[in-house]
């Protein structure tokens, strides 16, 4: 999920504005709405994520501004304070931090936001106010320890690594309280022999997992929170001649190079995030906000109307290539 992109894309998504053109599909309903989206910051899955909202309100003839708050919650909080002044219907927030939640919200005043790729706790949301837009974590984890247990049926014990996203982030803990809820539920011995954060980086999990093959212990498997985290491990394994095939390594968001890795043998297995059915959800959602409608027929919506989920995919060398572009 965290990868640099350098100034050219932070740059680039600042300055990008979509605007319908004279053939724009708007009805009086909804030809004022307006659209602001806040990105904590641009990272691969993000752009997608950004580039799929764009193209769906520009089918939709609707106005939408993005801009990157490059990591600072200072920054985010002034674009969005600034999105509230300028009338902007809805506003779409990626947190830099879920602890900024209230500050956030209090900064949109009377504009709703809906949040997306970091999830605020419960309570912060309310139906038809402030939603929440993303895949369900605890599945993505819940899939990753069903592969493992699969692949190591004939184990009555299985000693696991995880590597996580940063401590704040929802998909952190998420993913995370995923895996081990389904590995509690499988009654077999799990030892978590090595636990730290990579916070989404490559480099920082390679450092951590040579950490690891220091202290002489064992394991079976290696569970990271994204596929970034994933390769890093991989990079580890194959200087320390590490034989990838009897050391399963497991990502989460079916990366352009998770895939690959996963088609060379390197990974054994991912789980498909869809940047673009989160991006092309926010602006169904965000319309419904702007003309006053209910959401409660958006497809993935809870019943509480405080979520909508896109659905995560299970992959591994199976049906790699479906999801390879």
């Amino acid at each position: 999920m965290k990868k640099g992109f350098g100034i050219l894309i932070a740059v680039m998504m600042l300055i990008t504005t979509v605007f319908s053109g004279c053939q724009s599909k708007k009805s009086a309903s909804d030809k004022e709405i307006s659209l602001f989206l806040s990105l904590s910051e641009a990272d691969t899955f993000r752009q997608t994520l950004v580039e799929a909202a764009q193209k769906k309100a520009e089918e939709e003839g609707i106005r939408l501004e993005v801009s990157d708050a490059q990591g600072s919650i200072e920054n985010q909080v002034a674009d969005i304070k600034a999105a509230a002044e300028a009338g902007y219907s809805v506003i779409f927030c990626g947190p830099v931090s879920v602890d900024t939640t209230t500050e956030l919200k209090a900064s949109a005043g009377d504009v709703p936001i809906i949040f997306f790729n970091s999830c605020p706790p419960q309570k912060q949301l309310k139906a038809e106010q402030y939603i929440y837009v993303g895949s369900d974590e605890e599945v993505a984890g819940q899939f990753q320890a069903e592969y493992v247990l699969d692949k190591l049926s004939d184990k009555d014990e299985i000693n696991v690594v995880i590597l996580k996203g940063p401590k704040s982030h929802s998909a952190t803990n998420g993913r995370t309280k995923g895996v081990k809820e389904t590995f509690a539920a499988s009654g077999k011995k799990i030892n978590y022999v090595f636990e730290d954060h990579a916070d989404w980086d490559a480099q920082k999990a390679q450092n951590l997992f040579e950490v690891f093959l220091k202290t002489g212990a064992t394991a079976d498997c290696v569970i990271c929170n994204n596929d970034t985290m994933a390769l890093g491990v991989i990079e580890a394994c194959k200087n320390a001649h590490i034989d990838l095939s009897s050391l399963p390594v497991l990502g989460v968001d079916a990366t352009a190079d998770g895939c690959s890795a996963i088609e060379n043998g390197d990974m054994a297995f991912t789980v498909y995030q869809s940047a673009t059915g989160q991006g092309e959800a926010l602006i169904e959602a965000a319309v419904k906000f702007a003309k006053g409608e209910s959401t409660e027929d958006i497809e993935g919506i809870t019943q509480d109307g405080k979520y909508v989920w896109v659905p995560f995919e299970k992959v591994d060398s199976s049906n790699v290539s479906d999801y390879q572009k």
